[in-house]
């Protein structure tokens, strides 16, 4: 069975964005149903995959990250409002025996993403 996993990288200062707010759905009908909810840890991970098992399926997918909660932590100058709140990645899932690492670099003005390994 294939897997769900992220991992946060904080490009402004250079480290893992650790205890930021990673919020996993699924869409089904264009409505979003939660999943899950965590923190990432000090590697800027969560503890364990996303989504597994059966649970993990083809579909379309959300994560959304806790950006500006996150750099209000970090004591990161931001302006008010800031530019970035919550980042969310829709992406699907087309092989449910596959390993899905979907990875967020992020800094107060900007962020990217790719499907890594």
């Amino acid at each position: 069975m294939g897997f769900l996993t992220t991992h946060v990288l904080d490009t402004a200062q250079g480290v893992p964005g650790s205890n930021m707010s990673v919020t996993l759905y699924r869409i089904e009908a264009g409505e979003r149903q939660l999943i899950s909810q965590q923190l990432t840890n000090s590697d800027g991970r969560c503890d364990g995959p996303l989504l597994q098992d059966e649970a993990f399926c083809v579909g379309i997918y959300e994560l959304e990250f806790g950006v500006d909660a996150y750099f209000t932590q970090a004591n990161v100058a931001q302006p008010k409002p800031a530019f970035l709140s919550n980042v969310t990645l829709r992406f699907g899932i087309a092989e449910a025996r596959e390993h899905y690492h979907v990875p967020l670099l992020v800094s107060p003005y900007s962020y990217s993403t790719y499907r890594g390994s």
